[in-house]
């Protein structure tokens, strides 16, 4: 039987990994690695060449504001490779400051310029929107932890889900992330795929589906994620639970 591999691209590791971020990367690697699916990660920095021709998912974590210029500064370097592989429906993930990088601008005192992949922006405020926050995809229901003062708006395009409890994208509209084509962006920090292992999972088939035409994905158990996320809809509202 062919060995299944998949290519994830992590993308400024040494700047963006705010609140564990770079679990997301773990959590990935094992819920392949317990399916017999190898996980090749290569890192993409500042200054480094761009070749995603083999990548099958990029993952960009959340920053400080600090890093967003140095990271909008050099992402021009990557971003033809990363446009072709976004229309190509490659999966990319991205988090809080990733997020809003992936849009034309972020601005605060300051404007640091996004990829302009999506058409969005992002304008920063004074008051934090933190605490944990329930989005509900339509197909499951996503739990995690949001800190950030920037208020994202997307311009028509079509949301990650849509808040049931919590703040999301700009505290008005009621949405939470961005989701174009296999693109995933979003302000739930936590990690987001240990709590989340449905959107996990939904990542990896794609990038399969991609890669080899595989569409069916071996169950896991689950038991111990479910009890994980039962807790924390606990905490928010017990009303809340059933969505585990």
């Amino acid at each position: 039987m062919k060995m299944l591999k998949l290519t994830l691209c992590h993308l400024y590791p040494e700047l963006l990994n705010l609140y564990g971020d770079s679990g997301n990367v773990l959590t990935l690697i094992r819920r392949c690695q317990w399916r017999g699916i190898y996980v090749d990660v290569i890192n993409c920095g500042v200054g480094s060449a761009a070749d995603f021709e083999n990548v099958d998912i990029f993952f960009m974590g959340g920053g400080a504001d600090s890093n967003l210029g140095l990271v909008s500064n050099d992402m021009n370097n990557i971003k033809p490779q990363l446009e072709l592989a976004v229309e190509q429906g490659k999966v990319l993930l991205a988090i809080c400051g990733g997020y809003q990088l992936l849009g034309k601008y972020y601005r605060k005192k300051d404007t640091v310029l996004g990829l302009g992949l999506l058409d969005f922006y992002t304008e920063a405020t004074d008051k934090n929107f933190s605490g944990n926050i329930v989005v509900d995809t339509g197909d499951y229901h996503l739990i995690g932890f949001e800190n950030h003062k920037g208020r994202t708006y997307l311009n028509g395009l079509s949301p990650l889900g849509q808040v049931i409890s919590g703040f999301g994208n700009n505290g008005k509209d009621k949405t939470e992330g961005v989701r174009y084509k296999n693109v995933i962006g979003t302000y739930l920090h936590g990690p987001l795929l240990p709590k989340n292992p449905k959107l996990c999972d939904e990542i990896i088939k794609i990038a399969l589906k991609n890669k080899y035409g595989i569409e069916d994905l071996q169950e896991l158990d689950d038991s111990l994620e479910i009890k994980a996320r039962q807790h924390t809809l606990k905490l928010i509202n017990s009303k809340f639970v059933s969505f585990a």
